[in-house]
């Protein structure tokens, strides 16, 4: 089935369903000799499991990962790396209900008129659950990243009306773990968890926004016309599950800014010679920008500065309340809340931005050692 792989030189395979026997992924295209840290990428994976608080789904599922390949005395191979994370605790019972009927606002319907045939238990593929195979590649990522001294953070900064209005330059973001929520602002931390707890007592579920943030990424880095880097982030964000909105720099904000207002002026501290063998017209110091709106890219490729933008999650669909709607024959039935779901899914989806933002930077960070001879290395 088309649609199961992403990423071009780093590339990864998905497989698994919600409630099968296991998930997992393959990543094909690391490089070999990359220190193979497995303890980082399950901390990775308990940053994003099931049942870690009171305000997120309480299955329970230790995401315990297991390597099948690509490794070797503590290094990557340069062949597949295989990922495998079985599933320990399915309760398909709790969907028998709904092996004819349509969920509202899920997968269930467009999935029947593509396939004709699905996975009813917890959604199958189309469940969430998928991302955790997206999270160990994703760590994968990060370590080859942090080869580079590249950085990737993300928080959550908006759960329904609660709006973190600081921007990430203004917040300490090494407090973002210290609560359930991933808010990096303690106060409104307190807020949003309340909030949750609230509407989860009712039965229903909220939205809210992660912002993303990367520190390091050099610039010259993105491949246009297509594969655009802010383009790319913004397809490797809309395939998580209920993202509904991407945006980067000023996003939708900028549109209410003059052009005298929202350029990015260039500054060089010491004067900024070429030095040989880096990239063509490449200044050292690189140059920054006095304000960056551009959010670290202009014109799909990387400048050097931050990269940051922000992701909109819907409300999770499941409700704890009665809904109408219609079954395959057409007919009218009452959907029944059932089962164990996240009240509100974007504490859990703080691992997943960072997953999907290191496979897309790390794909063109590869891709851009052989954009031409000077920083082609044999």
């Amino acid at each position: 089935m088309p649609g199961n792989s992403f990423g071009s030189l780093f590339r990864i395979t998905t497989f698994g369903e919600s409630h099968g026997a296991a998930i997992g992924c393959i990543v094909d295209g690391c490089p070999a000799g990359l220190d193979f840290d497995l303890d980082f990428i399950q901390r990775e994976l308990d940053r994003r499991r099931p049942g870690q608080s009171a305000i997120v789904t309480q299955r329970k599922e230790s995401d315990t990962v297991q390597v099948l390949s690509g490794v070797f005395e503590g290094k990557t191979t340069g062949t597949p790396v295989a990922f495998l994370i079985p599933n320990e605790d399915q309760r398909s019972r709790d969907y028998d209900h709904l092996a004819t009927a349509f969920r509202p606002s899920h997968a269930d319907y467009t999935w029947q008129a593509k396939y004709g045939h699905r996975d009813y238990r917890g959604g199958g593929r189309s469940s969430a659950r998928e991302t955790a195979a997206r999270v160990a590649a994703g760590a994968l990522a990060k370590l080859l990243l942090k080869t580079q001294g590249i950085e990737i953070q993300a928080y959550v900064s908006q759960v329904g009306h609660l709006e973190l209005k600081r921007n990430y330059s203004e917040l300490d973001l090494s407090l973002t773990e210290n609560n359930d929520i991933r808010c990096p602002d303690p106060a409104m931390a307190e807020k949003m968890i309340r909030f949750i707890k609230k509407v989860r007592k009712a039965g229903d579920t909220i939205g809210g926004v992660i912002t993303g943030v990367v520190r390091g990424y050099p610039p010259g880095l993105g491949e246009p016309v297509f594969d655009k880097l802010h383009a790319d982030l913004g397809k490797a964000m809309l395939s998580i599950n209920a993202a509904k909105g991407f945006e980067y720099g000023s996003g939708f904000e900028g549109v209410k800014m003059l052009g005298s207002e929202h350029n990015d002026l260039f500054r060089v501290e010491g004067g900024g010679l070429k030095v040989e063998g880096l990239a063509p017209s490449t200044l050292h110091p690189p140059p920054s920008t006095v304000t960056n709106f551009s959010g670290g890219i202009q014109g799909g490729i990387s400048n050097g500065m931050d990269i940051y933008f922000r992701v909109a999650f819907k409300p999770v669909a499941t409700i704890m309340r009665d809904q109408e709607s219609v079954n395959a024959s057409g007919e009218p039935v009452t959907v029944k809340g059932k089962g164990r779901h996240d009240p509100c899914v974007v504490p859990r989806a703080v691992p997943i931005v960072e997953a999907m933002a290191a496979l897309v930077l790390a794909d063109h960070f590869l891709r851009h050692r052989v954009s031409n001879l000077e920083t082609f290395q044999p």
